[in-house]
């Protein structure tokens, strides 16, 4: 149990969240990682209502494919954000890879990042999630340099843009050539300004062949984890993505729906695993029918926590 978590306020741009803490019931915000699939319209301003109107409470948009969102829509995206009570996070561009050893990978990497994260400030995002990059022709120790000093760059960009309630969060990622385990991201965000791990439950447990994040225990270490190296910021509130996942040898093959018993890891272990820690979290479904499973993660946790656990 996290003994010393307290309420805290995260302040954005034009919305406030209040995440409280030890001594309430947590708070589990849910969404899907992208535009909704029984979402019909073209126009994305929309989604924060529709996801509202049948009961969920946090967008991350995604940028994964590059930035491309213009100012003015983001602004409403955040605005209609707002207006619904939807907790906004944006998922950066694939194409980052801090840890490569060429100056135009890195230079083009930052160059995403930053994109991102002044799209993020214009909706009103409360992170960017990205994916660090790769050990490819180069060690881990030196890959995970590469990607802090890169980051710095980065951090200075936030700052001069002014987009000082932008966090950045590394994920843990789901290959095993892929820059992002546990103790990276916290390495990472140990020596970058507003910055917290993104815990992908999903990716933990495909580059861990399974072995992992298949016990309550499992969800409360890394957790636990969390606060004890980097401080009760980390996880204040927990941002994490979830569906079922197929792995093999490299980790991470493909994401599956929660309806595929197959697959693993569980979700009634996460949930349990929050309520047992106590934290908040912001929970974004990565499953192929998106905000469909995030509707089966809300009810599952309404189940076990109650549903003063639950933001409607």
């Amino acid at each position: 149990m996290i003994t010393n978590y307290i309420t805290t306020e995260v302040y954005l741009d034009s919305i406030k969240l209040v995440f409280k803490g030890e001594g309430t019931v947590p708070r589990f915000y849910f969404g899907p990682a992208g535009k909704p699939i029984d979402y019909k319209k073209t126009d994305i301003t929309g989604v924060p209502e529709f996801l509202h109107n049948i009961g969920l409470s946090a967008f991350e948009y995604q940028a994964v494919r590059g930035v491309k969102i213009s100012e003015a829509k983001a602004r409403k995206l955040g605005e209609e954000a707002e207006k619904y009570g939807i907790v906004m996070s944006i998922h950066a561009p694939y194409y980052i890879n801090f840890g490569s050893p060429r100056k135009s990978t890195v230079e083009a990497s930052i160059k995403r990042l930053n994109d991102a994260i002044r799209a993020g400030m214009w909706m009103n995002a409360y992170i960017v999630v990205f994916h660090p990059g790769y050990y490819k022709d180069t060690t881990p120790e030196e890959a995970l340099k590469r990607v802090i000093d890169s980051l710095k760059i980065v951090d200075e960009f936030r700052k001069s843009i002014n987009a000082k309630d932008v966090w950045l969060g590394p994920e843990t990622t789901g290959k095993t050539s892929q820059i992002g385990t546990i103790e990276e991201n916290i390495e990472i965000c140990r020596n970058i300004d507003k910055c917290k791990p993104v815990i992908d439950w999903a990716h933990i447990y495909a580059r861990n062949m399974g072995q992992l994040i298949t016990s309550i225990d499992d969800v409360v270490k890394i957790i636990e984890k969390l606060e004890k190296e980097l401080g009760d910021y980390a996880v204040k509130p927990l941002h994490t993505h979830f569906s079922k996942i197929e792995f093999g040898k490299g980790g991470e093959r493909e994401h599956h729906t929660l309806a595929e018993k197959e697959y693993g890891p569980s979700f009634e272990i996460i949930c349990k695993g929050l309520v047992e820690t106590g934290v908040d979290a912001v929970i974004i479904s990565e499953s192929p029918i998106l905000e469909k499973d995030a509707l089966v993660m809300k009810n599952i946790c309404k189940e076990i926590c109650g549903v003063e656990c639950i933001v409607d």
